[in-house]
């Protein structure tokens, strides 16, 4: 369904049924719709087009009342083509700001503010995926142990240590592995081996390294079993679940309430479907069913990416509450708490 097939009846009607069920969480009558502003047809009109809506699977009744709500359909169709979003006040952006301010922070103290603010502004729920960080490289080091592999031993400037075994070809000289050894460790030394991971695997591929063949083949194994490795998973700080249960009066929102707390337990599912959102810029909406992580507490996630000073994005912050959020506003407010995170990092 798309908004260009509803008449300008069906949009303005529509409109007021989702606008009202986010502001109020009760089923909406033609009744109600028909005494809202901007509204001038009968309430018999408004039942024919709101049978017509129900039809097209935009809206539906809840219960045995004549009320009806969006759908997570409906819901995806006034969010993409009918909302418009709000502006920020001034206070609200120097509350984000102070509560996120570095002085004498660490990093995942900075996020866990992040999302202290957001929680507090939205009367939600709010999540931050905390990207592993990655020490930076003091040595790196080829040994060999056997005619056909070799130990890579990475130290990090906090004293770790760690070992990776790659497999090299037959009758590879010493000279080679301490070749490999001097050339990573000349660019490796004092930063984070992400930092410059594409850097030098751009210069293994122009042929500008000036290394032999096999010694190119040592570095890149050794890289290889660096690269995305198995320390590379990510966290989640979660902050304002008790603002969830605020608003919650039926038993059948208390039991969708205690499901999505069941969810965010779940926090390697959460970390899966907010990596989705580091696919591209700007923010993102998971409404409902849409995604099968929230089929049964019926819940909504706004999610935005943030960057490092590299510009690139790390990272993923957002609120998750009900589908009945006030999108409009919470949308900037997300947007805008990334920005500040990615100016801070």
């Amino acid at each position: 369904m798309s908004i260009a097939k509803l008449t300008d009846r069906s949009k303005s009607i529509f409109q007021q049924i989702v606008q009202t069920y986010l502001e109020s969480g009760d089923p909406v009558g033609s009744r109600t719709i028909s005494r809202a502003d901007g509204i001038s047809v009968s309430a018999a009109t408004i039942r024919n087009v709101m049978s017509d809506l129900e039809e097209a699977g935009l809206i539906a009744s809840p219960h045995t009342s004549a009320g009806r709500v969006p759908t997570d359909l409906g819901l995806r169709l006034f969010v993409d083509g009918m909302m418009e979003v709000g502006n920020l006040t001034t206070e609200e952006r120097e509350a984000i700001k102070g509560q996120c301010a570095t002085s004498g922070k660490q990093f995942e103290d900075v996020l866990s503010d992040a999302t202290k603010a957001l929680s507090g502004l939205s009367q939600c729920a709010s999540l931050v995926m905390v990207p592993h960080q990655e020490a930076r490289v003091r040595h790196i080091e080829f040994v060999p142990i056997s005619s056909t592999q070799a130990l890579v031993v990475l130290v990090s400037e906090d004293g770790l240590v760690e070992n990776r075994l790659i497999e090299v070809p037959v009758g590879l000289p010493t000279s080679a592995l301490v070749q490999a050894t001097n050339f990573l460790n000349a660019r490796l030394a004092g930063r984070a081996l992400e930092d410059v991971l594409a850097s030098i695997q751009q210069e293994l591929a122009t042929r500008q390294s000036e290394l032999d063949t096999l010694t190119e083949k040592v570095v890149e194994s050794g890289l290889a079993v660096w690269a995305g490795g198995e320390n590379s998973d990510s966290t989640l700080i979660v902050s304002g679940q008790s603002n969830l249960l605020e608003n919650v009066q039926a038993t059948e929102d208390l039991d969708r309430m205690k499901q999505l707390f069941d969810e965010l337990e779940r926090k390697k599912d959460l970390i899966k479907l907010m990596e989705l959102a580091k696919d591209g810029r700007g923010v993102r909406l998971f409404i409902g069913s849409e995604n099968n992580l929230f089929s049964l507490s019926g819940s909504s996630l706004v999610v935005s990416p943030y960057m490092n000073g590299a510009n690139k994005i790390v990272g993923v912050i957002g609120v998750i509450g009900p589908t009945r959020l006030n999108y409009a506003r919470i949308v900037p407010m997300v947007d805008y708490t990334a920005q500040v995170v990615g100016r801070l990092l």
